[in-house]
């Protein structure tokens, strides 16, 4: 059985949902053959966030990680394909963090690349007919945050999770209260998205695996 941990962030910014975690939470009624799904959902905490999912990956050692998290204002499912090392909230966190212009980790490396397969999940998503496309930037607020301190602690401690952070758009009924327009995808979609992207990233790690058994 594989493991796969999934993360999701509460609602922040005065929304009432937070579409990462609305799938998330769907994402438990379904049955992943030979895997074994775990939800996090994570404070919009710029400290207890990161140190709760460091803690669940060393606890329960994971195969895959997927870290999921909202976009405002994208118009597609985003699997990012790299975070940086800085912290630059644009508004506070839920507790009140607003930090300007600092390393996540200081002396640590400029960025790291997701290791989730992203153009396959991606692919997969657009034949699906929802939109979706690689981001190349996470932006610099809480999720680039938790996307980095999870790659910087899975290199570093030789942890040998496959990782990565998807961003999801705003659900409609944010949308509907947004002046002036922005996009939105219905809640079925993000869901199949999230679904596609696990059944994916799966599919991958057990291919690795068979040609790692092959090269032996």
């Amino acid at each position: 059985m594989k493991k796969l941990l999934l993360t999701a962030f509460e609602p922040f910014a005065g929304e009432l949902v937070n579409p990462s975690l609305e799938a998330a939470r769907q994402m438990e009624r379904i049955d992943f053959p030979d895997t074994v799904v775990q939800l996090a959902e994570l404070p919009v905490d710029r400290y207890r966030a990161v140190e709760m999912a460091l803690e669940l990956i060393r606890s329960s050692k994971p195969d895959i990680v997927i870290m999921l998290g909202e976009a405002g204002g994208r118009y597609r499912v985003s699997p990012e394909r790299v975070a940086i090392n800085v912290d630059d909230f644009r508004i506070a966190d839920n507790a009140g963090n607003q930090p300007k212009d600092e390393p996540i980790v200081e002396g640590g490396p400029v960025g790291y690349f997701s290791t989730l397969p992203i153009r396959a999940i991606t692919d997969r998503i657009v034949k699906a007919h929802i939109p979706a496309a690689i981001s190349n930037s996470a932006g610099s607020y809480l999720c680039n945050r938790l996307f980095f301190s999870v790659m910087h602690a899975i290199t570093v401690e030789g942890l040998g999770a496959k990782a990565g952070f998807i961003h999801l758009p705003y659900l409609h009924d944010q949308a509907m209260s947004k002046y002036p327009d922005v996009p939105s995808l219905s809640r079925e979609s993000i869901v199949e998205a999230v679904r596609i992207a696990i059944e994916v990233s799966v599919s991958s790690l057990a291919q690795d695996g068979a040609c790692a058994a092959v090269e032996k």
